[in-house]
């Protein structure tokens, strides 16, 4: 195990400079060819094949882990949560709108479609705690750590 997986409980995988250029240029192309991407890590993190994947930052304090996903335009019925086996899984649909007669779309940039995103839960976290609120096209998911894996502190008497 590298020591950036040890300190990282979401595991993240040692940096690899050819594997970021490969898969950099592979993106690239991806976007120009109109491909869904594939995350190819290589690590307990997976993304299945999609149109789109929300963008998720995932923080951590004395007292939980928090993930926030970005899910503009979507209504809280459009999402869901669920903890199963140490994983936690998002998923949903982003629907485009429907053509209307007389409007010309000179640009559509944005992605639609189903998404899905999974991540390992860290050690200390139990799923049975999990809560997630969605509030203006934020989904956050609070989880909570277990009394043991808080950590501390510990009084060293020096004689």
């Amino acid at each position: 195990m590298s020591t950036l997986s040890t300190l990282n409980p979401f595991r993240a995988p040692v940096w690899d400079p050819f594997r970021d250029f490969n898969t950099s240029f592979e993106n690239r192309l991806e976007k120009f060819f109109g491909r869904p991407q594939v995350s190819g890590n290589g690590d307990t993190e997976s993304m299945t094949i999609t149109q789109w994947s929300p963008l998720v930052d995932i923080t951590e304090d004395d007292k939980e882990y928090l993930v926030t996903a970005e899910l503009p335009e979507l209504k809280k019925e459009d999402v869901k949560v669920s903890v199963e086996n140490g994983e936690l899984t998002i998923s949903g649909e982003r629907k485009f709108e429907k053509e209307e007669k007389g409007k010309k779309y000179h640009r559509i940039e944005r992605s639609y479609g189903s998404f899905l995103r999974s991540f390992t839960l860290p050690e200390g976290v139990s799923g049975e705690k999990v809560v997630a609120d969605f509030k203006d096209g934020a989904l956050k998911i609070h989880l909570p750590k277990d009394e043991k894996a808080k950590p501390k502190a510990i009084e060293v008497k020096v004689q």
